[in-house]
């Protein structure tokens, strides 16, 4: 079989084991930009040409090298739509690295040169949302989006661990803001929360604080996307609640696999832009265990092939993620101390942390195998090194992109 490894794949054999491959979620692609503007000749609220005037200032805010948005061809269609005005482009960045000029050439084309890297360091409060306790949680946001006469998001509407989907008003909230949002909606509070969970928008504290952060920045319209296996499954435009309860559905009758049974080794796969660090390639198996169908029998395992390139991961959040694991003594240890804080970013290490408490975690054929050692997770030249003989195994090519779900 070939499960995916950076930009290719890698060939794998298991004759010793039981071997039991999901099927590819299902779903037809569509041709994005074609999908684009007909999601913007019907949105969901006004017409995109309604809400800008001539020579307004327009801050488009687009999603950075770790989601696999057409962005160049959203913001295309986005920008046909308007008159002659000012237009900047954001990239959403959040906590993690700067994008690359190569990076931002390759995701945004002919409009990279209107892009600018965003810097949680200079963003600027616009004011509060509600908490958990109804405590006040500042919204702070980049300039560019604070002071933009009319503020547009490109997105992806994908399983999220936290927010159930991504996309909508994420890209702002999240993407253009600093630590005190991010440090909130990923504390443990939230994350502990029962609804918080993976393919789950209704309810989802996470979500809804998300989404109230992007009334408070005057998110006026999103253009956003969902995908599958094949490609772009939609789009859809307008109001960002509307924007990805519509995409969430296309999303979850696409990649939904009904299963019951539980398994020795489940392998995920995942591949670029996801492998590109420790960090998000983690996601494969927090994905996996902590879904709506955990399918890892108690002390088995999680096997992803990720080339990781980056290590850890380059940014804030992706070095706070490795500090924590790296000095943790155990897991168990590592959730308990994580239960009263941390800093923004190393979220990703709670979440691994309460992984880990479930299955063991192994990262084969990457660049960086002494970093996975380092994180409490095991580390294998190949996949078949980490999977023993006599298994049952259940495959997962695509992790990120297949919710397993109780029938």
């Amino acid at each position: 079989m070939q499960l995916p490894l950076g930009t290719g794949t890698v060939e794998v054999s298991l004759p010793d084991c039981e071997v039991r491959t999901v099927e590819r979620p299902g779903g037809d692609s569509v041709e994005p930009a074609t999908a684009a503007r007909a999601a913007l000749d019907a949105p969901h609220g006004p017409a995109l040409s309604t809400l800008v005037d001539p020579g307004d200032d327009v801050t488009v805010v687009v999603t950075d090298v770790t989601r696999a948005t057409p962005d160049d061809v959203l913001v295309d269609a986005m920008l046909e739509r308007l008159p002659d005005c000012d237009v900047s482009i954001l990239l959403g960045l959040g906590l993690h690295r700067p994008m690359t000029d190569a990076e931002i050439r390759a995701g945004l084309g002919d409009h990279a040169d209107l892009a600018v890297n965003h810097d949680p360091g200079a963003a600027v409060t616009v004011g509060t949302v509600d908490g958990l306790h109804g405590d006040d949680v500042p919204v702070r946001v980049h300039p560019l989006v604070a002071e933009a006469d009319c503020l547009l998001s490109t997105g992806m509407v994908e399983p999220h661990q936290y927010a159930g989907f991504s996309g909508g008003a994420k890209t702002v909230a999240i993407g253009a803001g600093d630590g005190s949002l991010v440090g909130y909606t990923h504390g443990p509070d939230v994350l502990s929360h029962r609804n918080v969970r993976l393919g789950r928008i209704e309810g989802n504290p996470f979500r809804d604080i998300v989404d109230r952060a992007g009334d408070a920045v005057g998110l006026d319209f999103c253009l956003n996307v969902t995908k599958g296996p094949e490609g772009v499954l939609g789009a859809s435009a307008g109001r960002p609640r509307a924007v990805v309860a519509d995409l969430a559905e296309t999303a979850c009758d696409a990649l939904s696999v009904p299963c019951t049974e539980t398994f020795d080794v489940v392998i995920g796969g995942i591949g670029a832009p996801k492998d590109a660090n420790l960090y998000q390639t983690t996601r494969a198996a927090t994905y996996l265990v902590l879904g709506d169908h955990n399918p890892v029998r108690q002390g088995g395992r999680v096997v992803t092939p990720a080339r990781l390139p980056e290590g850890a991961g380059e940014g804030t959040g992706e070095q706070r993620f490795y500090d924590r694991l790296r000095t943790a003594t155990s897991a168990e240890a590592l959730y308990e101390a994580m239960r009263t804080g941390y800093d923004p970013g190393a979220q990703r290490a709670f979440v691994v942390a309460r992984t880990l408490r479930e299955a063991d975690v192994y990262v084969t054929n990457s660049a960086h195998p002494e970093v996975v050692e380092e994180c409490l997770l095991d580390a294998a030249d190949r996949v078949e090194d980490a999977v023993p003989a006599g298994s049952e195994v259940l495959v997962v090519p695509d992790a990120l992109n297949t919710l397993l779900v109780e029938p």
